[in-house]
């Protein structure tokens, strides 16, 4: 069982920056594609942004490409998110998702296999 908790969420102003941590307990953290996603109230969760294991690939949703950076450090079993040019329609909690399958980086929240609890981010205009 993979246990993933995430850090870094708060307030920011629009045009501001967050960086969002994800620290895994797993040791085996790079077997696994890391996401993130979030949800905003009312709203179904949304994927953001995904990271293949050894960082060869990304994969970005295009409201934040160009603005939002994923990477990875495998040694110290973390995933991040780098989030600049912050907009009010950026609030929401965000979450970090692990996958163990095999294959390409994944959209889908259903292809994920273990989730963090999230953290709020709130962008104000």
């Amino acid at each position: 069982q993979v246990q993933l908790v995430e850090s870094g969420g708060g307030l920011a102003q629009a045009g501001g920056f967050l960086r969002l941590s994800c620290a895994a307990s797993e040791r085996t953290f790079s077997s696994y594609t890391m996401g993130w996603f979030r949800q905003a109230p009312g709203k179904e969760r949304e994927f953001v942004a995904a990271i293949s294991r050894l960082r060869s690939k990304t994969l970005y949703a295009d409201s934040v490409k160009g603005r939002f950076t994923i990477s990875r450090d495998n040694a110290k079993n973390t995933v991040y998110l780098q989030m600049n040019s912050l907009k009010p329609e950026d609030t929401a909690v965000y979450y970090c998702a692990a996958d163990y399958k095999l294959g390409e980086p994944r959209r889908s929240s259903s292809e994920y296999d273990y989730w963090g609890q999230g953290t709020q981010v709130t962008v104000s205009s």
